[in-house]
């Protein structure tokens, strides 16, 4: 492809609700297809997509119909300007692969791991060829233990040798890409207020790379963190406000400045340590396992310094007019809980951001997500290396 006009088209596996989808999208990205397996994520993909006019491109293109990545065959199903797209075709093909395998929170079971969706990614970069390959996942994957298998993905990627199961030393001969970077992005350096590091793998086709054409890593865009209280003392005010004429309005007033003060503080003390007070990582948690809090007993406790309560979400107001919950919800003793939107605001996803389902189903699309800021950096990146090699094939042609 040699125009320099055309759209730089991407694919995205686990897509979720759409936090790195937002972030490429950002980036100058055209989505042609986001696969996600849970029913309210793809609503919530196709609810923003139909409504959004900055999204029109994927309106009209976008295929949505996919749900089980392992049963994605794109060049059977993708289509662009009406024809099944073919191999080297597409510019990023990218995913947030499951991250329990890797997790600190779980047992890193790794490749052994039923959940480890890294070989359908390297069976899809295979298939597609795309120029370029974008794999987020928890920091864990980088842990010395996940070592051998870090060696068995950078080897079918860019070729190399790895020790297989049984000790012995295999050479792959690689798919012609180079792992340009993999390490790890905090996401509060990007203006999430929270404590978010991701490891993020970045491979470009090697002959895009030609002619010296070099990939940079992004660089932080927030020189300081931005706090809890900066990102949600708005949408806390406007909550407490909802009481400021009834007979709860001193009550609430007084919880109000509760929460803003305790926040404050803590932000400046830990702002006196050379810190911030940021959000400790938010979890979506299985569905095994309860509804929506947020997360272990650690994270509660930071979150009760921040005046939060972390025991549970909170309802939205007609929901708790309704059920009677505003005790729970906002007057409690540990402070306010959060409501969806407001995780959602800690995530970096934009205000009016749609997610379907109940409380519980929305929460975990929230707590599972890639925030759309750190997304968009590593989207540029790419962008900046894809831009180019265009406009050099284009003047080459």
């Amino acid at each position: 492809m040699a125009s320099t006009e055309s759209e730089f088209t991407s694919i995205e596996i686990c897509a979720g609700a759409g936090g790195q989808a937002i972030g490429l999208h950002r980036a100058g990205f055209r989505h042609l297809a986001l696969v996600e397996i849970d029913k309210n994520a793809r609503e919530s993909l196709r609810r923003n997509i139909e409504t959004r006019p900055d999204w029109a491109w994927e309106k009209k293109n976008c295929d949505l119909r996919h749900a089980d990545v392992t049963e994605f065959e794109p060049l059977e199903g993708v289509r662009r300007d009406g024809k099944a797209i073919e191999p080297g075709e597409l510019d990023l093909l990218a995913g947030g692969v499951p991250c329990p395998p890797f997790s600190h929170a779980g047992k890193q079971l790794g490749k052994d791991d039923e959940r480890d969706l890294f070989p359908r990614m390297l069976y899809l970069v295979e298939k597609l060829r795309p120029r370029a390959v974008m794999i987020e996942n928890v920091r864990g994957i980088l842990d010395p233990k996940f070592s051998d298998y870090r060696d068995y993905i950078r080897a079918r990627l860019e070729s190399g040798t790895y020790r297989a199961d049984d000790g012995s030393l295999v050479t792959d001969e690689g798919l012609g890409y180079e792992v340009c970077h993999w390490g790890i992005l905090e996401a509060h350096d990007f203006g999430v207020p929270q404590l978010r590091p991701r490891a993020i793998l970045v491979a470009i086709r090697k002959d895009v790379l030609k002619d010296d054409m070099k990939y940079e890593w992004p660089a932080a865009t927030h020189e300081h963190p931005v706090s809890v209280v900066e990102a949600l003392e708005k949408s806390m005010e406007a909550r407490y406000s909802a009481y400021y004429e009834g007979p709860r309005e001193q009550e609430a007033r007084a919880a109000y400045e509760r929460w803003r003060t305790r926040a404050r503080e803590r932000h400046e003390e830990l702002e006196a340590k050379g810190s911030a007070g940021i959000a400790p990582t938010l979890v979506g948690g299985s569905k095994k396992h309860g509804g929506a809090d947020l997360g272990p007993s650690r994270a509660k406790a930071a979150w009760k310094q921040l005046g939060v309560s972390g025991l549970g979400v909170a309802n939205d107001f007609d929901t708790a007019q309704k059920k009677k919950s505003e005790g729970r919800d906002l007057f409690g003793a540990d402070g306010p809980m959060l409501t969806v939107e407001q995780a959602a605001i800690i995530q970096g996803f934009p205000a009016d951001w749609i997610f379907d389902g109940g409380k519980t189903a929305q929460y975990r699309q929230v707590g599972n997500a890639f925030p759309p800021p750190v997304a968009e950096a590593v989207g540029r990146s790419v962008m900046d290396v894809l831009k180019a090699a265009r406009e050099r094939d284009a003047k080459q042609s």
